[in-house]
């Protein structure tokens, strides 16, 4: 245990008791032998503080007090945790068996990274999966586009998260984003491409009951990267591929929330200023489009050969 560098994992929670339990075993049944786990909520009502209570014996700290959201739960994490490396698991998501003996891997045999991360699979309230959110070799550009890492699966260096004052309680649902964007810009980030997360798409989590909201903030993000002074000259060289890169993102997210109209408007906004930055989401626009005329139910069945596509079962079968 010694030789190997110790990790904190920080969970906050809010009335997630159904999935509280099955997020916390995923963090405390990992193969993984110097970890040190925090889980931070927001005075739960719902019986989460007696799910805790139930692992504190497990736990290096954890408290239930009223506090500001996510964000700043997390911050209130970061001040307990003594790890080498952080990661951030939410109440309502999974990691993966052998995820964090990966992930010290990765991060140990490249040690001039910011963090590493890796692939996400969907689930639904039943914990059946529905898709697989595959991602790449990414750099600070690819972010800056709005190519966005599903936050499960990220794994990062304590010391410059620390530096970096951890996620800004002003955003509430792209504080990730904008956090691996603060990174990103300090040192290079590493893709596993391994499958590394869970992350659970349920009614009331954030990205389905605020589906519109995520494109503001992508807006807001763009205006923030012009005037900050460790981007702004990448933003001023790429701005229209950026710009795309938002509108892409608010359509997607409009799209999800039913939206049907306002999406396929941000998607043509997008295309006028960068056609190559929208054209791998023709499907989800066509949708977008053809959607309002009640053929909506193709949904379901684009998802489910969008996931049988995808399935890590069908390449190790060689099909």
């Amino acid at each position: 245990m010694k030789n190997k560098p110790l990790i904190s994992i920080i969970t906050p929670s809010y009335n997630q008791s159904d999935y509280l339990e099955m997020a916390m075993l995923s963090v405390l049944n990992q193969d993984y032998p110097n970890l040190e786990y925090i889980v931070v909520d927001g005075n739960s009502m719902d019986g989460s503080k007696e799910i805790i209570n139930k692992y504190a014996d497990r736990l290096a700290w954890w408290v239930s007090e009223n506090d500001n959201g996510q964000a700043n739960a997390f911050n209130k994490g970061l001040k307990h945790a003594n790890g080498k490396y952080v990661g951030w698991l939410n109440s309502d998501d999974l990691y993966v068996d052998g995820v964090i003996s990966e992930a010290i891997d990765l991060l140990e045999s490249n040690p001039e990274v910011a963090f590493v991360f890796g692939d996400v699979q969907s689930i639904n309230e039943q914990g059946a999966i529905t898709n697989i959110m595959k991602y790449g070799h990414w750099g600070l550009m690819d972010l800056m586009q709005f190519k966005i890492i599903g936050q499960p699966a990220v794994f990062m260096r304590k010391d410059l998260l620390v530096s970096s004052e951890g996620l800004d309680t002003s955003y509430h649902f792209l504080l990730d984003h904008h956090l691996w964007l603060r990174l990103a810009s300090k040192a290079p980030i590493k893709y596993s491409n391994q499958i590394w997360a869970s992350a659970r798409f349920h009614a009331t989590a954030k990205n389905v009951a605020h589906a519109a909201e995520f494109g503001k903030e992508a807006y807001r993000l763009v205006e923030w990267m012009e005037l900050n002074p460790d981007l702004n000259q990448i933003f001023m060289a790429n701005h229209k591929k950026i710009l795309a890169g938002a509108h892409r993102m608010n359509a997607r997210y409009l799209l999800d929330g039913g939206q049907f109209s306002p999406a396929v408007r941000s998607y043509w906004q997008g295309m006028k200023l960068d056609f190559l930055t929208i054209l791998p989401e023709w499907h989800r626009m066509l949708y977008a489009i053809i959607a309002p005329f009640g053929l909506h139910r193709l949904k379901g069945f684009y998802m489910k050969m969008r996931y049988w596509v995808k399935r890590p079962d069908k390449k190790a079968k060689g099909k």
